[in-house]
């Protein structure tokens, strides 16, 4: 008995070893460092030509030991400010038809790289948590700035900054009203969602070496859950969700399908259902932007097999120069008429 309790020790102590390691590995390869995306083979808005009608301050502030930069938009505008969190992937430019969208109707907006991405700096985006780190460290950031003393501050996330925004609750900040977006609501339960789809049921083995590992990385922030960050105060709080989210399972990990323990009466939901635009990031678009979508991919789908899969790059900016990047990226006009409502509502 007593060499069987050595050896089931021993395998314990070596298959724990392992299992460390083999999160660590597997763990920062989800979360890499994004750099801008080239914008000549994009469909993507493009700063460049929106320069002339939306002026911007370029700012820097830090977040741990990385320099993040800032983006702030309508400096003249001054019914609140909207601090916009953008998802894993991206950065501040990828919300581009939303910040427009929010600088037309008479908001200030902050937006910000987040670590490892775009032009902030950073050698990785370091992990789920990291996203609350980083909107912890902008929020730090326009305390300090007299220019902002008198507006009030809302929040804005999709995806990783959906999560963010709502988990915001958690920390000691004067918000208004929160925004999110097709968020997780904890960093354990997209990891674990995300894991499952991987490696099937083994991952709950490796659930103590994960939970372990985001502790050593992110502290008590790692442990944070949205739904009870948004019960902890008397906020308002728009969920948004599309019921076929690929990415954040609407009925799994998903701050909307924790709707039933919320206890705060200021929570609102908007569920997008609609087919072709109830997606992760389907949901912004409008019926038009969808159809024109569809259109292009029949085309790039025959350029695609024109070339036997490998498109040359000149051929692929040539596709992309031709596009109409404004109706691409066209908004759902009743989706953002509607957050555009409730933030108001939030600072009356």
């Amino acid at each position: 008995m007593k060499k069987i309790g050595l050896y089931l020790l021993g395998f314990i102590i070596l298959f724990s070893l392992v299992s460390m390691v083999a999160t660590k590995i597997i763990y920062d390869g989800q979360f890499p460092r994004y750099e801008r995306h080239d914008e000549t083979v994009s469909a993507n808005l493009r700063y460049g030509d929106l320069e002339a009608n939306y002026p911007r301050q370029l700012v820097d502030f830090e977040s741990g030991n990385n320099l993040l930069k800032g983006y702030i938009y309508g400096s003249d505008n001054s019914l609140g400010l909207i601090v916009v969190a953008h998802g894993l992937g991206g950065g501040a430019d990828s919300y581009l038809p939303q910040i427009t969208y929010f600088v037309d109707h008479g908001w200030r907006v902050f937006a910000y790289d987040a670590t490892g991405s775009f032009d902030s700096e950073g050698k990785t985006t370091k992990g789920f948590p990291q996203a609350l780190l980083d909107l912890d460290a902008a929020l730090i950031y326009i305390e300090s700035q007299d220019s902002f003393e008198e507006l009030p501050v809302v929040l804005f996330g999709h995806s990783w900054g959906g999560y963010a925004a709502a988990n915001a609750l958690h920390l000691n900040h004067e918000i208004a009203g929160v925004v999110s977006i097709s968020g997780a609501n904890s960093a354990m339960s997209m990891i674990m969602e995300q894991g499952e789809s991987m490696m099937g049921g083994f991952i709950y083995v490796q659930y103590p070496y994960l939970w372990l590992y985001q502790r050593i990385l992110f502290g008590e922030s790692a442990s944070y859950d949205a739904a009870q960050a948004i019960n902890k105060k008397d906020v308002p709080v728009l969920i948004i969700h599309g019921t076929e989210d690929e990415m954040v399972d609407y009925n799994g990990s998903a701050i909307i399908a924790r709707v039933d323990e919320m206890t705060n009466p200021k929570v609102e939901t908007i569920v997008q259902s609609n087919p072709g635009r109830n997606g992760h990031n389907s949901l912004f678009k409008s019926e038009v932007a969808v159809a024109y979508i569809e259109e292009v991919n029949v085309e790039y789908k025959a350029l695609y097999d024109q070339y036997e899969e490998n498109i040359p790059y000149d051929i692929k900016q040539e596709f992309y120069s031709g596009l109409d990047r404004t109706l691409a990226q066209d908004l759902d006009a009743s989706l953002m008429d509607g957050i555009q409502n409730f933030l108001l509502r939030c600072i009356r």
